[in-house]
């Protein structure tokens, strides 16, 4: 994903993907937002997109639509 400078500078920046993920899925719990991790290739640290086309679908959204 291509990310605009100006765009780069205005998104929140996370330096490993593990802390990425773990917002992303923060956000998915508390208001069902379905957000992806990618990296960038201005800053090289990561952001989150909710942009979904092509891109991997996080195991934890799998855990929340199994029946318990």
């Amino acid at each position: 994903m291509k990310t605009a400078p100006a765009i780069c500078r205005k998104k929140m920046r996370y330096r490993s993907k593990e802390t990425a993920e773990a917002a992303a899925q923060g956000a998915f719990v508390r208001a069902a937002l379905k957000l992806r991790v990618y990296r960038c290739q201005l800053c090289r640290d990561y952001h989150l997109t909710s942009r979904t086309k092509g891109m991997k679908t996080p195991s934890y959204e799998f855990q929340q639509l199994r029946p318990q």
